[in-house]
């Protein structure tokens, strides 16, 4: 899917909602246990209830990995069912050195390979340019780097000062002469400075947590035009209001992901009915938010 196909949906569904697919086998309904794939099948319950009001699903890997075999294929039928129209999200959160990250890449973009083929992939920017590349290799494929997350344990790194010669040489550290040419970011916004010159908007995105809305107009100055996947509105606790204000743009410029406040929202028969309604009433709220834009 291309930036203007995204932003055309997103004005198109007047909706920047990402459905976050954590299913967890322990928290599914009782009644659908018994079905062949319970979680195929609440899955697909979920993506009929919420199509109307999203834009992306983004199925978070680790919840399939912990099935063995079984969970691959939950994961494989769940893909094929999501809505053509809708941007596919591979929260798998891969980062390694080059020859492995091009394993990863023809793990989830190549269909004749593990049999899936999602239109963008999670990524971890730590271990640097090599380990990103093989990513974007893909043509049309999207890089979705990690930059400032919502859990507490973010502060351990990302937030940390890092200097940086203004023409692009690291400062510092190690005894370097360090020349006032410097820049002083944290490390966070030297990924999102760094990364750019990897790939444009059209095809890379950056998580930034619900949470950290404190530092969204610092990183709509560093990246203007780029989409943002935000997770942690609901459940744990981020303002859609916030996240909005700072974070839109004229192409809508947000994936705003909510997982559980949808996926949970009743554990009984109707958890779909439920479902449908959560997700419309974020869909309306983001609605309002896309009018007021500039």
């Amino acid at each position: 899917m291309t930036y203007t196909d995204l932003s055309e949906q997103i004005l198109r569904k007047q909706s920047y909602l990402c459905v976050g697919l954590d299913t967890d086998l322990r928290k599914l309904p009782h009644h659908l246990l018994t079905e062949p794939d319970p979680v195929f099948a609440f899955n697909k319950a979920i993506i009929d209830a919420t199509a109307d009001f999203a834009v992306s699903y983004k199925p978070n890997i680790a919840f399939y990995e912990a099935q063995g075999p079984r969970g691959w294929e939950s994961l494989q039928r769940t893909l094929e069912y999501i809505p053509a129209d809708c941007f596919t999200i591979a929260d798998a959160k891969r980062g390694d050195i080059g020859n492995t990250s091009g394993l990863y890449a023809r793990t989830f973009f190549e269909p004749q390979a593990a049999g899936l083929n999602f239109d963008s992939i999670t990524v971890a920017p730590y271990m640097g340019r090599d380990s990103v590349m093989p990513f974007l290799d893909y043509e049309g494929k999207w890089v979705i780097l990690l930059a400032l997350t919502s859990n507490p344990g973010s502060a351990d790194f990302q937030r940390l000062v890092t200097t940086s010669q203004l023409d692009g040489g690291m400062a510092g550290g190690g005894g370097d002469y360090m020349s006032e040419n410097v820049a002083m970011d944290q490390l966070y916004q030297t990924v999102i400075k760094t990364a750019q010159t990897w790939a444009g908007p059209d095809r890379m995105m950056f998580v930034v947590g619900a949470t950290q809305t404190s530092e969204m107009s610092r990183i709509r100055e560093l990246a203007p035009d780029h989409f943002l996947l935000v997770p942690g509105v609901g459940a744990q606790g981020g303002s859609l209001a916030e996240v909005s204000r700072r974070g839109l743009t004229k192409a809508g410029g947000l994936l705003v992901n909510a997982s559980r406040s949808i996926l949970y929202a009743s554990d009984g028969l109707d958890f779909a009915a439920q479902a449908r309604t959560e997700a419309q009433t974020l869909q309306k709220e983001m609605a309002l938010y896309l009018a007021e834009r500039v």
